[in-house]
Formats: C-alpha cells, structure tokens, sequence
C-alpha cells in the first residue's frame, strides 16, 4: 500500500502543489519563495524520511504568513489523505532533540482530533528570514488538517534559527514514530474501534 497524496490548492492568495509519500527516502524539492522556509522543509522531511515535494506561489509582497500558513493546510491535508484509515499505525510519536543551545520535545497523536500546544522561549523578530511566530501557524494549520493532537515545546533555547530548526527536525522524527507500523496492531489503535 503506497501511502501518498498530491494537493493541488488555489485561493487568491497562494496557489500550492505539493505530494508527499509518508513512506520515503526523506528526499524533497522545495520552492515556497522563502528560502529559510524551505530548508526548514527539508529538514523536516528529511528526518522524518518523507519524500516532499511543494511549489508554492504566494503574495509574498503583502508578507510571509499566507504562504507559511496554506502550505501548512497543504501539508496537513496531504498527510490526512495519505494516511487513509490509519490501520496499523502506531498513531503516536515523540521527538527530543538537542540543537546547539536549544531542547526542544515534540509529542504527536494521529488521533483525528486537532489539538496544538505551542511553548517557545520568548524571541523576537529582528528581521531574519521567517518570523518565529508563523511557524506556529505553520503547524497550527498542519495540526487542524491532519487531525494531529500537537505537542511542540521548547525547553530552552536563545537563537531564532536554532529553535525553529530543532522544530521542524523534532517535527519531523515525531511523525515518522507516529506513522510507522507496529505488526501487533491489527485495526486502529484504539479501544473505541475508531479515531
């Protein structure tokens, strides 16, 4: 079973395509017309060993946030899609990772209901390529779209790139735990019989 989808999403302010398989090689070709976006991308697949591939148009003359955040409606959508039933799934996953000065937990549940926490250390945007405070509606729309109870929560840390970037990696590993298979689960995990 190839657990893939492509998403083709237009509005009037972005126009995304995008096509994940959840079952990659952590490969990805990236254009979201924000080049700290993207490697942040890339580091999220790449850890999480899914092939990713998004081309995005955006207004980015307004700013960054339509973009940043319709693709996290992509990619939320994208990764629901691919999961189909979610049979067989270990349905959570939890990340710890170190970056530099940085420590930063993310816990995942493919429950198919949306739930996001948010902790960061306080930062401010001082004019680097993406605002921290987008990557939360980054996630927040992925969240939303995946059905994904979302834990991010940095426990300390002092640079911009560092947090983010232990995010999205952290983000990333999470995912894979969550959406690998476990041979003893026969159904869906859980005692409902349904998620």
């Amino acid at each position: 079973m190839k657990r893939s989808s492509t998403i083709n999403r237009k509005t009037k302010e972005t126009d995304i395509s995008l096509t994940i398989n959840i079952d990659g090689e952590g490969a990805g070709k990236i254009n979201s017309g924000i080049p700290f976006f993207d490697h942040m991308l890339t580091l999220f697949a790449a850890h999480g060993f899914f092939d990713l591939n998004i081309s995005a148009i955006g207004d980015l003359d307004v700013d960054f946030h339509h973009t940043v955040e319709d693709i996290g409606i992509v990619l939320g959508t994208g990764l629901s899609n691919a999961l189909g039933d979610r049979k067989g799934i270990k349905r959570f996953g939890h990340a710890v990772l170190p970056m530099d000065e940085t420590l930063t937990n993310v816990t995942i549940d493919l429950s198919n209901r949306p739930y996001m926490v948010y902790n960061i250390p306080k930062t401010s945007y001082q004019g680097d390529k993406l605002d921290p405070s987008l990557v939360k509606e980054f996630f927040r729309a992925v969240a939303v779209n995946a059905g994904m109870n979302l834990h991010i929560n940095v426990l300390y840390g002092e640079n911009n790139h560092h947090i983010m970037e232990s995010i999205f990696k952290a983000a990333g590993k999470a995912l894979d735990q969550a959406t690998s298979f476990d041979p003893r689960i026969k159904n869906i995990l859980s005692t409902k019989g349904a998620l």
